[in-house]
C-alpha cells in the first residue's frame, strides 16, 4: 500500500517511537477535543469539566507513589477495565487520574477505590497539597546526596490530611531533588526538598586513566574545578586530574563522565530546605524558590528533622497566608525576615545569596516589555 500524505498514519507499520495518543484516549476526550468551556472541583479528588457540547467528564485524581510494583499497576489496570473503558492518565506530579463520562460513574468507582484499604487515596486538587514529585534517589540515581523515595513517604505521611482536602490558602507544590542538578522541580516549587554534598570528589588516581577520558571529566565542570595534572602511581607518574576546592559546587557532573571521581559521603551529605517557588503567572510572576535552610543530617528512615521543617513552614503558611496566596507571595508580603520568625528558621549568612554571575533577570515570566537601545 502506498504512502498517503492526507492520511499520514494509515497503515503505518513501525517499532520506533510511542503508539500515537489519541489510541488511548477516552472516547469523550476525542469527541470533545478543543470544545471544552470550563471545569470545576466537584470534591477534593474529584474534577468536572463541561463541553460545549453539553458533555461532561469527571476525573477522580489518585495518589500515587512514583516507584510502583508491577501488581500495583495490574490493580491500576482492573479498575480502568472495570470503570473508565481501559483508560486512565498520569499527571506530571505522579497522580493517576480515573475518567468516566458521566455523573452516575462517579460514586461506583470512589466506592471501589475506597475498598481497596489505602492504596488508593482520592485527592490532590485545588488548595491543598498534590503529590511530591521527586528523582530517583538511592534506589538509581548515581550522584543523589539523599534518598528521594523516603523522605517522600516519612513528609507525605505528617502532611496526608493536606492532599484529601482543601482548606488551604491555595495549592501548595512540594518537590525532592536527591542532587543539586535538580531533575525534581524543587527550582519553581513552593516547599522543596534538595539533597546537597558539601565535599569535593574524591579521585581515584589508579583507576582514573583506566575508565575515564580526561579531557571529558575536565569539560564536564560548569565551574572549571577541574583542571588537568600529573600523579605517581606504583612508581609511574601518570596523567590524572585535581579539583580546586575553592571553585567546586559539588554538583557530581564529573562523576557523571567519570566512575573514578566519586563525591557521595554518607557523613558529609543532607538535606536543603527551599521555599517560595511556583510556576503560576496569575497573580504575580514566576518565581524561583529561595534557600532557607542550608542543612539538614540524613537520618534515614524517617527523616524526622526534614519532616518537622516542611510540617512548620507548611502549617505557618496556613495560619497567615491570605486567599490564593502562594508561599512565596505570602514570604513576600510579610517580608522574609517575618517568614523566618513566624517560621521558627535560625537565619544564617548561608541563607545569604552570594552568586556573582546571574543576569539582572531571567524573565522567567511573560509580563515584560520589549527592551530596545533606540529611542
Amino acid at each position: 500500500m502506498g504512502y498517503n500524505p492526507d492520511k499520514p498514519m494509515e497503515g503505518r507499520l513501525t517499532d520506533l517511537g510511542p503508539p500515537h495518543y489519541e489510541q488511548f484516549m477516552p472516547q469523550v476526550i476525542k469527541d470533545n477535543k478543543g470544545k471544552w468551556l470550563w471545569h470545576e472541583i466537584v470534591q477534593p479528588g474529584v474534577l468536572m469539566h463541561k463541553s460545549e457540547t453539553g458533555d461532561e467528564v469527571y476525573t477522580v485524581r489518585v495518589g500515587s507513589a512514583r516507584l510502583v510494583t508491577c501488581q500495583f499497576i495490574r490493580e491500576v489496570c482492573e479498575i480502568a477495565d472495570k470503570h473508565c473503558e481501559g483508560k486512565l492518565r498520569f499527571t506530571t506530579r505522579n497522580n493517576i487520574e480515573f475518567m468516566v463520562d458521566a455523573k452516575d460513574k462517579v460514586q461506583p468507582l470512589l466506592d471501589d477505590l475506597a475498598s481497596r484499604g489505602n492504596r488508593f487515596p482520592v485527592g490532590g486538587t485545588g488548595a491543598g497539597v498534590t503529590n511530591i514529585v521527586h528523582t530517583q534517589g538511592w534506589i538509581h540515581c548515581h550522584t543523589p546526596a539523599t534518598d528521594a523515595s523516603g523522605p517522600v513517604k516519612a513528609v507525605m505521611d505528617e502532611l496526608f490530611e493536606y492532599f484529601t482536602s482543601m482548606t488551604l490558602p491555595a495549592q501548595v507544590r512540594i518537590a525532592l531533588a536527591c542532587c543539586l542538578n535538580m531533575c525534581g522541580a524543587v527550582h519553581a516549587s513552593d516547599i522543596a526538598i534538595l539533597g546537597i554534598h558539601r565535599k569535593p570528589p574524591m579521585i581515584d588516581h589508579k583507576r582514573i586513566t583506566g575508565v575515564c577520558e580526561l579531557p571529558l571529566a575536565i569539560a564536564s565542570c560548569p565551574t572549571g574545578a577541574v583542571k588537568p595534572a600529573k600523579a605517581e602511581v606504583d612508581g609511574n607518574e601518570i596523567k590524572t586530574v585535581k579539583v580546586t576546592v575553592e571553585r567546586c559546587m559539588f554538583c557530581g557532573n564529573c562523576y557523571t563522565m567519570c566512575p573514578a571521581m566519586p563525591l557521595a559521603d554518607p557523613d558529609g551529605d543532607g538535606i536543603a530546605i527551599l521555599v517560595g517557588g511556583k510556576i503560576s503567572n496569575r497573580i504575580s510572576a514566576p518565581k524561583f524558590s529561595k534557600l532557607v535552610i542550608p542543612f539538614l543530617p540524613n537520618t534515614p528512615p524517617r527523616w524526622p528533622e526534614v519532616v518537622e521543617a516542611v510540617k512548620t513552614i507548611l502549617e505557618a503558611y496556613a495560619k497567615d497566608a491570605k486567599k490564593y496566596e502562594r508561599v512565596g507571595e505570602w514570604a513576600e508580603r510579610i517580608g522574609w525576615e517575618s517568614f523566618f520568625e513566624k517560621c521558627n528558621i535560625p537565619f544564617t549568612e548561608k541563607s545569604i545569596d552570594d552568586y556573582r554571575l546571574a543576569y539582572n533577570t531571567w524573565r522567567t515570566t511573560t509580563q515584560f516589555k520589549f527592551t530596545s537601545h533606540v529611542k
